[in-house]
């Protein structure tokens, strides 16, 4: 049994006990998420696609991180014209357990 979710405008394949990385939702260790946009699910071979999302089925979890992701280097250059530009950034994110798919 697996689910496509959609949140921060991406979407993910999840499944019970997955734990991912999405983008930050700034909610502490321990709390509980529910996530209603349910793009697609499968369960027992059957695939129900939503239009836009499944109705009735929503995909609990639970927070266990919130941190930063590596750093990554922006770096902007003109050719023959001496500009140059370096810049990094680290992207915030929050990492979820998939508790359970209700649906």
């Amino acid at each position: 049994m697996y689910a496509i979710i959609e949140t921060g405008g991406k979407q993910y394949k999840v499944q019970e006990g997955d734990i991912l990385k999405i983008e930050k939702l700034g909610m502490a260790p321990g709390e509980a998420v529910v996530f209603d946009k349910v793009i697609a699910l499968s369960k027992d071979g059957t695939l129900a696609v939503g239009s836009p999302y499944v109705n009735n089925t929503t995909v609990s979890a639970s927070v266990v991180n919130e941190g930063k992701n590596k750093k990554i280097i922006v770096y902007k250059y003109k050719a023959k014209k001496g500009y140059h530009k370096k810049q990094g950034h680290r992207q915030p994110y929050t990492e979820v357990k998939i508790e359970k798919i209700n649906g």
